[in-house]
């Protein structure tokens, strides 16, 4: 069955490649920032309408899901997700399907990402005889963006009529080559919250220190004193990282200002540390001000939680990859602190989150969030293979 399995998917993935193409290049000719994808949407619902697929949309904004049943019945549901969103930044790129919205760009992919799932819809729809249960298709807006489509999504009822037994996720990877895919159980990316501080205190004259609090001075002891938070009061085997990259004091030479504001993320790898180091950095925030005589008011934004993969479902996804793309093309994955909204799936049910690589043999894609990124279009038969082989595969007859 699945040596069959395997030469049918390749086939169909093969026949319609050329679809998938087309359906990237409109997507990356017509990018949409977060939460704004409504001519995205609607793109995505003509096709579905097209091939007669039952499905929901305005869903946590402009997100959809579309629903396939099998032949057979069956209890099994799985869920297979892609994001919709595009990045505020001006394409570089010299090519006949670049961006035509100023300043906006698939700079992370997600324009493959949704071509590869409404690839995976047209030839799942076809397959209906061979599987037993239900495949459901998230389109989803908002990754990008605080509090992030996932989030919205979920809150919205996105699973209120099928509830999946398991998530896929898939990403475009910079670091492989075109043709493979890799998984990795466990916490894979990182919980990112951001920290917004503001110190006050009577600025004054620079050259009159005795008559001013130094708001300047406070907020520069806060920054090296919040490096404890890492070195000295997280669990050094669970990875954290607080980072602050604002910092905003409009002063003058010989000027202290009233007020300096701060800006930065918390990142970690476990959620218990997450939990418990906010406080701590509140505490250390507040402290250090008011031992130079300011005052300090501070907030910590929850951001998207850690993303994790499900040791079996990470494990039944990477055996299936291997029988459908052969075990050379099949790799482990560093983990990132970066994060993922796919987070706030995988902190509810069984999921797995894994990447096939969009670098041919020119090599010429840059990094994601540039300006002049681009994969190797024969990556899309990577990733529309493999998550419909996977789909099909754990739904088989």
């Amino acid at each position: 069955m699945s040596e069959k399995l395997v030469e049918i998917v390749t086939g169909k993935v093969k026949k319609y490649h050329n679809d998938t193409v087309g359906h990237y290049k409109h997507l990356h000719k017509h990018p949409e920032l977060s939460f704004e994808e409504e001519n995205t949407s609607l793109y995505i619902e003509k096709q579905l309408q097209e091939w007669g697929v039952e499905y929901r949309n305005k869903i946590g904004g402009y997100g959809i899901l579309a629903c396939i049943k099998g032949s057979k019945p069956s209890s099994k549901t799985i869920a297979l997700r892609a994001d919709m969103d595009a990045l505020p930044i001006t394409e570089e790129n010299d090519i006949d399907f670049k961006s035509k919205s100023e300043g906006v760009m698939h700079a992370c992919g997600h324009d493959t990402h949704t071509a590869s799932l409404l690839g995976a819809v047209k030839i799942i729809n076809e397959m209906k005889d061979q599987f037993a249960g239900t495949i459901l298709f998230i389109f989803q807006p908002g990754e990008e963006k605080h509090p992030g489509g996932a989030s919205l999504m979920l809150k919205d009822g996105i699973f209120d009529t099928y509830k999946p037994d398991i998530i896929i996720g898939q990403h475009a990877y910079i670091d492989y080559p075109v043709g493979t895919v890799g998984f990795e159980p466990g916490t894979v990316m990182a919980s990112a919250d951001e920290v917004h501080i503001q110190i006050t205190g009577n600025g004054g004259h620079g050259a009159i220190p005795q008559d001013l609090n130094d708001t300047v001075l406070a907020a520069s002891q806060l920054v090296v004193a919040m490096q404890q938070v890492v070195s000295r009061r997280s669990n050094p085997f669970k990875p954290c990282v607080l980072s602050f990259g604002k910092f905003i004091a409009n002063g003058a030479t010989n000027i202290i200002p009233n007020m300096v504001t701060l800006a930065g993320s918390l990142r970690c790898m476990d959620e218990e540390e997450r939990t418990k180091l906010k406080p701590i950095i509140r505490d250390i925030a507040i402290h250090t001000a008011k031992a130079y005589g300011c005052e300090c008011h501070i907030e910590v934004y929850d951001g998207y939680p850690c993303t994790y993969n499900d040791e079996e479902v990470t494990r039944m996804a990477k055996t299936f990859a291997i029988e459908y793309l052969g075990e050379d093309k099949v790799r482990g994955l560093p983990k990132r602190m970066t994060a993922e909204d796919f987070g706030f799936f995988s902190q509810l049910y069984p999921t797995t989150f894994y990447r096939y690589g969009v670098i041919g043999n020119q090599k010429k894609c840059t990094g994601l969030h540039t300006p002049t990124f681009l994969i190797d279009e024969e990556a899309l038969k990577t990733s529309v293979g493999t998550i419909t082989y996977l789909a099909l595969k754990y739904c088989q007859l």
